[in-house]
C-alpha cells in the first residue's frame, strides 16, 4: 500500500522508525485529545500494532513524506474502528505540529478515502473525531464526510465524546 499525492508520499511504516513516530505521538500538542503524549513503550506498541496490521489487513496507518525534502511529518491510513458495535474503515492522522495548517492532513485524507474506495471496494469510510479537536473535525469535513453520530470513548480513564464522520462512495 502506496499512495502519492502532489505534495506527499504515504508509505507503510519500517521497523525501526519509533523515533519518526515520537515526533508526533510524544509531542503534547499533537496528542492533546489522548489526555497526553505517547510513552516509549506506547509508540513502539503503535509501531507494532500497524506492521501487524499490514500483515493481517493490508492496510493501516501510512508514513507521510513531504516531497520536497523528504521528511516524515506524520502518518495517514486505515484502520477498523469499532463504534457502537459495528465495526468501520476509518481514515486516521496525526501530523508534527510544524506541518500544521498547510493542507496536508486533508491532501492525505482525500487521497487514503479515494484509495479505499477504488483499490479495497469501500462503500463507505468514517473518522471517529474527539469533540474538542477542531481541526480533525475541519479535515472530516472537508474530505465530504458528515457526522453520522456521537458516542463515547473512555481512554485513560477519561471520558472522551467523539463524533463518528462518514463519507459514503
Amino acid at each position: 500500500m502506496q499512495i502519492e499525492t502532489k505534495r506527499l508520499i504515504l508509505r507503510p511504516w519500517e521497523k525501526g522508525e519509533e523515533h519518526f513516530l515520537a515526533e508526533f505521538l510524544q509531542d503534547e500538542r499533537v496528542m492533546y485529545a489522548y489526555e497526553g503524549a505517547f510513552s516509549d513503550e506506547e509508540v513502539s506498541n503503535w509501531l507494532n500494532w500497524n506492521l501487524k496490521l499490514y500483515q493481517e489487513k493490508g492496510y493501516s496507518l501510512l508514513a507521510m513524506i513531504r516531497k520536497s525534502d523528504g521528511k516524515i511529518i506524520g502518518e495517514c491510513g486505515l484502520t477498523d474502528q469499532l463504534v457502537s458495535g459495528k465495526t468501520y474503515l476509518e481514515i486516521g492522522y496525526h501530523l508534527i505540529y510544524d506541518a500544521w495548517g498547510v493542507g496536508y492532513g486533508i491532501e492525505a485524507a482525500k487521497a487514503v478515502k479515494e484509495y479505499a474506495f477504488r483499490n479495497l471496494g469501500a462503500s463507505s469510510v468514517v473518522s471517529t473525531v474527539r469533540d474538542t479537536n477542531l481541526a480533525s473535525m475541519n479535515v472530516a469535513i472537508r474530505n465530504g464526510m458528515v457526522v453520522k453520530e456521537s458516542f463515547i470513548k473512555n481512554y485513560r480513564n477519561v471520558v472522551m465524546p467523539h463524533y463518528l464522520f462518514m463519507a459514503t462512495k
